[in-house]
């Protein structure tokens, strides 16, 4: 697996070549993992289904179980993502933020992710 590095921004990185990629290894996974998660369902063009189900299934008045669900579902349907080993979701209602804290086996070993979301 090959993906494109992303500073603390959340932006491409270039000018360094080779080292822009993360190239085979847990990170990646990781990277692609968490790239999924911030992509709302119906806001990629090419395909409307495709992203995290916010509207239908995390915000509002729906259940932790429930919204679990769909976020243990879109982490495991990652390429790469072999399983989940570690869960953990924080949601904080006075700010309307979700924390992920997950930690996950990949086909190059284990990768932590915490996303605020």
């Amino acid at each position: 697996m090959r993906y494109r590095k992303l500073d603390t921004n959340g932006d491409y990185v270039f000018g360094h070549n080779g080292a822009d990629y993360l190239c085979d290894v847990p990170e990646a996974v990781a990277q692609a993992v968490a790239t999924r998660l911030r992509l709302l369902k119906g806001e990629w063009f090419l395909d409307l289904q495709e992203g995290t189900p916010y509207q239908d299934r995390i915000l509002g008045k729906h259940t932790q179980a429930g919204y679990d669900q769909a976020v243990r579902e879109r982490i495991l349907r990652t390429r790469g993502c072999t399983a989940i080993t570690e869960y953990e979701s924080i949601f904080e209602p006075e700010t309307r933020r979700l924390t992920i804290n997950v930690r996950i086996d990949t086909i190059y070993g284990p990768a932590t992710i915490n996303e605020v979301l």
